[in-house]
């Protein structure tokens, strides 16, 4: 009997968390006292870039697998895990979804969603842009007035929040990105990817200056050139920089496959435009991460300062100096003090310590130093936990 669980969800008191992001979708159910019965990924579910029915099915198909391996109990035990259900699973349910920007998404997903979890809309029911998890830790830090939540992962988005007259809720104030790919995503993976191809053309156009100008490279000659342009070009299987532009600049295919889909370093460029655009920049993140933190190479730790400082940017311009009480960039009353604030980092390349310490010494330089920094390496977690204590206080 594989697919059980407690009945009476509701009765239960269990709670639900969804973090939904560009590259997988993570899902954590607590109990009423706060512990984390069960976690479970799925793929991709960023709102904006899959629409109503790609999105609904990726959260009810990762939460129904949470479901099913809840451990078994000696009792009150049901033979479905299958959502929506007659009967509620949850008490309560925060899904924290990238792409949701605005009121009219919160209001178009709002009845979606509670008829797939069986939650009423209201307090039990949020529905948030996946930064609103992040400020979850404001809650252990009763020094700092204020959270400002950066997600670099996929993506990147920073988002200003204030706590609550009550102490016990937070108030969003400002954000700053999350616009996607085609228009931001500073300092997160699809620009770091960006950022390696345009440090190794201009490298490749400035050796055209001298005279007379550099050879093609052939496998042969290629140990002169930077970690960083060597481990692209063989990624890609070309031996030039130039050829990089055609094979990137090649249309989507008619049916771009899962963004799961990653071909290895040794297949060759027709494999690579099998791929979506988007993901033959992205895929080179890592790439580049293990050429400066590994190998330590002067380009790619080049390309990584500035993307960390275009996340820097976007960070700044959410806060006021002790001087200057009109905000960075956008000068505005909402600006908050980084030394009142904790910052708390979301996403896979906010988890690399090293990266997010070049944003964090970056801002430094700006003279803004926050009281506190927390990674949350489990957001879902983080939100379960607290619609636990908030429906359970103790």
């Amino acid at each position: 009997m594989a697919n059980i669980a407690i009945a009476s969800r509701a009765e239960a008191e269990l709670y639900l968390c969804v973090d939904c992001g560009g590259s997988k979708t993570a899902v954590s159910i607590s109990d009423a006292s706060g512990t984390i019965i069960s976690r479970a990924l799925g793929g991709p579910s960023n709102f904006a870039y899959l629409g109503l029915a790609n999105f609904t099915e990726a959260v009810k198909s990762t939460v129904e697998h949470a479901l099913q391996i809840i451990p078994r109990r000696e009792s009150n035990i049901i033979a479905s895990t299958t959502i929506p259900s007659p009967k509620p699973f949850f008490a309560a349910a925060w899904l924290g979804i990238s792409g949701v920007d605005s009121a009219a998404n919160v209001a178009e997903l709002t009845p979606v969603l509670s008829a797939l979890l069986s939650i009423p809309a209201g307090p039990r029911l949020v529905i948030a842009n996946d930064t609103h998890l992040l400020a979850s830790p404001l809650r252990l830090y009763p020094d700092a007035e204020f959270a400002v939540t950066v997600i670099a992962g996929t993506g990147s988005i920073a988002v200003s929040f204030k706590r609550e007259d009550d102490g016990g809720g937070l108030k969003e104030l400002a954000r700053m990105g999350g616009w996607g790919w085609i228009l931001g995503d500073e300092g997160g993976g699809y620009d770091v990817g960006r950022e390696a191809l345009r440090h190794i053309l201009r490298e490749h156009d400035l050796s055209t200056l001298h005279d007379p100008p550099p050879p093609t490279p052939s496998p042969d000659s290629q140990h002169s050139l930077p970690t960083l342009t060597k481990r692209t070009l063989t990624h890609f299987s070309v031996s030039s920089p130039p050829e990089l532009l055609t094979l990137i600049h090649d249309p989507d295919p008619p049916q771009a496959p899962s963004t799961s889909s990653q071909p290895s370093e040794l297949e060759a460029p027709r494999t690579h435009r099998l791929l979506a655009r988007e993901k033959r920049i992205s895929q080179l993140c890592p790439l580049v991460f293990s050429a400066a933190f590994d190998g330590a190479d002067p380009l790619a730790l080049k390309v990584l300062a500035c993307s960390a400082g275009k996340l820097a940017d976007q960070i700044t311009a959410l806060l006021r100096t002790e001087s200057k009480q009109g905000g960075g960039e956008g000068g505005g009353e909402r600006s908050v003090p980084a030394n009142e604030s904790l910052v708390c980092f979301g996403g896979s390349l906010a988890g690399v310590a090293r990266y997010r310490e070049m944003v964090l010494e970056d801002l430094s330089r700006r003279r803004h130093v926050f009281k506190h920094v927390e990674f949350v390496a489990q957001a879902a977690d983080a939100g379960a936990v607290a619609l636990s204590k908030q429906f359970n206080p103790r």
